[in-house]
């Protein structure tokens, strides 16, 4: 960790608080609930079926599989760092659903929300999901030299997850985007370039 990388993750975490923040109350939560009805509309089946498991990508034990994956490939230091900012991803994560305590869109509009799999513990705000994902990624992608191509298939991947929490009912965009800002400031605390 360099002054660079922690100035970095300062930012991107006063982004986050940021967005919590301006969603919580008044006209920047009512444009997150109306961009949530729009992302939880009915869209078949089949979506139900590749959301359902595109999200659980974003769990702090897809981000275990994952670590044990690299291990097993002699990669044990990329296993270990990835897993511990996906650790820290998720123990920030849930510290600052505590103090924020908004409730999740089927709690506020129990009628007007589809959601398509159980309630999960805890309050809405940040996603957790994407944040996992997102250090979890970004911190096995730098230690594994992946190339650019490979960090925006990752990037794109940690989005999609914070999409599937929109579309199954248990988050707000304002969520996701928190969760994301999140895990790259988790992420940014990893960085050891110079």
């Amino acid at each position: 960790m360099n002054a660079r990388s922690v100035i970095r993750g300062a930012a991107l975490l006063g982004g986050a608080l940021a967005v919590g923040a301006l969603s919580a109350a008044g006209r920047g939560r009512e444009l997150d609930e109306e961009a949530f009805r729009a992302a939880n509309r009915e869209r078949g089946p089949a979506t139900d079926r590749l959301l359902v498991g595109v999200t659980e990508l974003g769990s702090i034990w897809a981000s275990l599989g994952a670590a044990a994956v690299i291990a097993a490939a002699g990669r044990r230091r990329a296993a270990v760092r990835g897993l511990a900012a996906a650790s820290l991803a998720w123990l920030a994560g849930q510290g600052l659903k505590r103090v924020f305590d908004r409730p999740r869109p089927s709690d506020v509009n129990p009628e007007g929300t589809n959601r398509r799999i159980r309630r999960p513990n805890g309050s809405s705000w940040p996603s957790s999901h994407p944040a996992v994902l997102l250090a979890f990624s970004t911190v096995a992608a730098d230690e594994l030299d992946a190339k650019p191509s490979a960090r925006l298939v990752l990037d794109a991947l940690a989005g999609t997850v914070g999409a599937s929490r929109l579309y199954l009912g248990v988050h707000y965009p304002a969520d996701v985007v928190g969760g994301l800002l999140l895990g790259r400031a988790v992420a940014s605390l990893f960085d050891e370039r110079r």
